[in-house]
This record gives structure tokens, C-alpha cells and sequence, in this order.
């Protein structure tokens, strides 16, 4: 029941051009539906390796077996105070969860689209007045991405590069970056706190400074939780998504000219690459000795619910490696499954579609450019770097 893989150092995991990390992870498919791998972690740590789809929904929506709160963020500074809500467990994950769905409900997501339209069209718009190629990354995925959740937030647009550089050390740096990013964010997200303790506006941080739960005001360290895990969650995975669906249209002209067709049926073909091209694993810890089907899981166990290989589990989808953009009925977990589902997923949607949206509609076809090729990597947080795209 042991294999050595990796989401970090196993074939298609390291920085590779025109690699494909959604497909090498397939090759789980035929082994066990649970297995152990010793080195599924970024500090070499190892996990238990979930295969189904619905083995992974069992074990994200067992909260007390399997809880939440490993410290990813904080670890990375020798601390252990938990993202919120994302590394809380019942029942203090509801409280605070109730605190802020009312921040992310489709409501609130339609009221900013005219303004998540208009940034992309700005964007887009600027890279075809200056020629007929760009990386598709540094000059829209992250500028577009990046930006609206930073106006969602109320947070500065000025240190958006800033930013952008920190998630990436975080994520994807190695242990001395991810340490020097995390003291950064902390010490942006204590210091906003404060400013907006003493002069309130009308922004996320002062929601949450002025927040109470239980009928008392938030802690200096549950402000630092919840406003941490909101900034970083911005800054890095919905810019992939775009990334990895702009790459999959230039490799397929087919599918990319059936969608120029069918605007409407872009909605439909963005729930397919999300279950394509998702970008990261979940993490649980078990809470006690546990025989699951068969395996013997014990307390303090890390357990690894990766989207990117529930979503092409074929005991769940038809031809799971086969990117149908007609998918109906796509049971994905991109988003992940259970009490934690992803807080920002309505936003995280709307800016996919609208992304696509007005790519399809105002460059004419997309391809990679002749004599480049994208970086891929596989991780924690799946990405993609140096996406050229050439439309000449």
C-alpha cells in the first residue's frame, strides 16, 4: 500500500515545458483506491492518498474523523494559529463561515460583474492595440484575476505585482521564500487591521474588525486568520484556472472554434475545464484511529483529497481524460466538497466565464507561439507560466 508519487517530485510534478500535471496524476487510477505516499507534502512529509471521487467526498464530509486545521499558512512561520474559516472544524467552522457567506453569495458576485467585464475588456483590449502575441499570465491572467479580488476585498491595486510576488514565493517557493512572503502578509494584514481600526472605510477589513461572533468582537489573531487566508486565496489560483483553459482553447482549435460559435455554451465548457485543470489538493488530519475500507489510518495521519485526481476518476466520469467541453451533469470538486467548499466559488466562476467570454470575442484565433512553450508544475497549487499565445 505504499508507492512512491508525488504531487511535488513525481514525472510531470517539476517545472516542465508543455507538460501535462492533470494527466501524469492519472496513473493512480490503476493502482489501489487508497494508497501511502511518503513524500506528498512540500516539507517531504507523507499522506494518505485518496483515488475515488467518492472516497474523497466520504472524508471531506467526516469533519470530526478528519479535521481541517493542519496550519498551512502559519507553519511556514514556526506558528500554529489556523486560517479562517478554512482550518476551523465544527462548530466554530459554521460560525464564522455564517459571518462571511453573506460577503460571497451570487448576489453580491452579479453586483461586481460590470466591473469584473470592464477589467477584463480593459485588458484585453490594451494586449491587442500593442500587437498580435503576449504571455498570457504576466499581462492578463493575474492583472485580471488578482485585481478583482483585490477591489472585492477593498485592498490597494498599486502592489498588485507586489502581491502577486509573495503568493507565488508562498506557494511555490521553497522554504526560505515561503517564510519571508508569510512575515510579509502578516505583517500587510496586521498593519491594514489596525489602519482600519482606527479609520474605518467601507471594505472587507473594516467588516471583519468591527465583526463579532458569540456576541463578542474578533481576536487580533482571528482577524489575522480570516484576512490571510482571503488575500492569499486570491492571488494565485483562479489567475491558473484561466491559464490552464487559455492553453487547452490554443492546443484545441477544434473546441476553441465550437465555443467562438456558441458563446452561450461557454458556461457549460467552463465546469469541464474546471474538472480538467483544477488546481489544488485538500489536507486532513485524522482525529483518531480509523479502519477505512480496509486501510488503517491512525490518529495524526495526513489524508490527500486531490481534485486533480478525483476529477478523473473514471468510476465518477465517462472518458474522464477526454475534455468534453458538452460535459453535462459535471459532478467535479474543483471547488472541493463538504462544509468547506469554497467560500469564493460563485466569483471565482463568474471571472472564468467572463475571461473566456471576451477573450473568444476580441482576439481572433489563439495559438501558442511558434518556438515557445508553457511551464507547468505540479504542487500544493497546480500553475502555468510563460503561456505565449499568438494570434497573427
Amino acid at each position: 500500500m505504499v508507492r512512491n508519487f508525488s504531487l511535488f517530485t513525481s514525472p510531470g510534478m517539476l517545472p516542465t515545458a508543455n507538460g501535462d500535471p492533470h494527466a501524469a496524476v492519472t496513473c493512480v487510477h490503476a493502482g489501489p483506491p487508497i494508497f501511502y505516499a511518503p513524500n506528498n507534502t512540500r516539507d517531504g512529509r507523507g499522506t494518505w492518498v485518496i483515488t475515488r471521487a467518492s472516497d474523497q467526498r466520504k472524508v471531506l464530509q467526516d469533519t470530526e474523523t478528519f479535521s481541517s486545521h493542519r496550519s498551512i499558512f502559519a507553519s511556514a512561520l514556526g506558528e500554529n494559529w489556523p486560517m479562517i474559516p478554512l482550518e476551523l472544524d465544527p462548530p466554530a467552522h459554521g460560525i464564522f463561515r455564517s459571518l462571511l457567506n453573506p460577503l460571497f453569495t451570487p448576489q453580491r458576485v452579479r453586483a461586481l460583474e460590470p466591473a469584473v467585464r470592464e477589467r477584463a475588456i480593459a485588458l484585453i483590449d490594451t494586449i491587442a492595440a500593442s500587437g498580435t502575441n503576449c504571455d498570457v499570465m504576466k499581462d492578463f491572467a493575474y492583472p485580471f484575476a488578482v485585481n478583482i479580488f483585490l477591489r472585492f476585498l477593498g485592498l490597494p491595486d498599486d502592489r498588485l505585482a507586489i502581491f502577486v510576488g509573495w503568493g507565488k514565493d508562498l506557494l511555490h517557493g521553497d522554504a526560505v521564500k515561503r517564510k519571508a512572503a508569510a512575515q510579509r502578509i502578516v505583517a500587510f494584514i496586521d498593519d491594514l487591521a489596525a489602519l482600519r481600526r482606527k479609520a474605518p472605510v467601507d471594505d472587507f477589513m473594516t467588516f471583519v474588525v468591527q465583526a463579532q461572533v458569540a456576541g463578542r468582537p474578533l481576536t487580533n489573531e482571528e482577524v489575522r486568520g480570516i484576512g490571510v487566508l482571503l488575500f492569499v486565496a486570491g492571488l494565485d489560483t483562479v489567475a491558473a484556472a484561466i491559464g490552464f483553459d487559455l492553453a487547452h482553447l490554443s492546443r484545441n482549435p477544434k473546441d476553441q472554434e465550437w465555443l467562438r460559435s456558441k458563446p452561450n455554451r461557454i458556461v457549460v465548457a467552463a465546469e469541464e475545464l474546471l474538472r480538467a485543470y483544477p488546481t489544488v489538493q485538500m489536507i486532513r488530519v485524522a482525529t483518531r484511529d480509523i479502519d477505512f475500507d480496509g486501510v488503517p489510518i491512525r490518529k495524526g495521519d495526513y489524508i490527500s483529497c486531490a481534485t486533480m485526481i478525483a476529477n478523473r476518476d473514471p468510476a465518477e466520469f465517462e472518458c474522464p481524460n477526454t475534455i468534453d467541453l458538452a460535459r453535462e451533469e459535471n459532478r467535479h470538486t474543483a471547488f472541493a466538497h463538504g462544509p468547506h467548499r469554497c467560500l469564493g466559488s460563485h466569483l471565482a466562476r463568474r471571472e472564468i466565464v467572463i475571461g473566456l467570454e471576451e477573450w473568444l470575442a476580441r482576439i481572433p484565433a489563439l495559438r501558442i507561439k511558434e518556438g515557445t512553450a508553457p511551464i507547468t508544475h505540479g504542487g500544493h497549487a497546480f500553475g502555468i507560466d510563460n503561456l505565449i499565445l499568438d494570434w497573427s
